[in-house]
């Protein structure tokens, strides 16, 4: 009985947090569509612009189909021959591209005008959300929670997490330092990954995380 209701509480606390990461997505997105970006940003978002572009460009890069289909063959081949990791694979790349056609479809919906302040290419889909960012959160960042929580060994785990999240950090920088998007749209992008992400989680905690963490108790694939 304690073990049912368990599960229960865990899907119940992701279903919570994807249904509040998505009313906080869809309000931010309705406040910068309509009122623009808060100016107390616009003049640190500028001061970004142009620096370290050769860098900017390459991450930006790993979120486009030429990097991305190599890593998902790569995933699927592992898949194939790992069985323990073939569920949090398959639910790795459903999350990618429901985060990137996600982000598509919302950016028709807010139609937030792109910046004008743009470097080296001049992106003319809307703005918000980023699809970039929402791939490096839920792409990216839930491999390097999905590695840290797993059964691989400690020095794996954490430097693998780590190179992982830095990654999904660096991908959203590259995106103010190229004049892509703004802040917020990163971070509505954040939310959007995390509402998918979390709403995932609500339907299958118990594969994706085994041996993890889950609203500060112990997670055991085994029980």
């Amino acid at each position: 009985m304690n073990n049912a209701r368990g599960k229960a509480g865990y899907r119940v606390t992701w279903a919570i947090a994807a249904v509040i990461a998505a009313a906080l997505f869809a309000g931010l997105g309705i406040a910068v569509a309509r009122y623009g970006e808060p100016a107390g940003l616009l003049t640190w978002e500028e001061s970004l612009v142009n620096h370290a572009t050769l860098v900017a460009w390459w991450l930006t890069r790993s979120c486009y189909p030429p990097a991305l289909v190599p890593v998902a063959v790569g995933l699927l081949v592992v898949a194939w021959f790992a069985p323990a990791w073939r569920v949090r694979i398959l639910f790795s790349i459903a999350i990618l591209l429901l985060s990137w056609r996600g982000a598509d479809l919302f950016q028709h919906f807010f139609a937030r005008p792109r910046r004008l302040d743009w470097v080296v290419k001049h992106e003319r889909s809307f703005s918000y959300p980023s699809s970039h960012a929402a791939i490096a959160v839920g792409f990216y960042a839930l491999w390097g929670a999905m590695l840290y929580l797993s059964e691989l060994p400690p020095i794996v785990r954490k430097v693998g997490a780590f190179c992982l999240v830095l990654l999904a950090v660096a991908i959203c920088w590259s995106r103010l330092a190229l004049g892509a998007h703004y802040l917020t749209d990163l971070a509505g992008s954040a939310l959007l990954a995390v509402a998918l992400v979390s709403a995932g989680l609500a339907l299958l905690p118990r594969a994706i995380l085994p041996g993890g963490v889950v609203a500060g108790r112990p997670f055991d694939a085994a029980e």
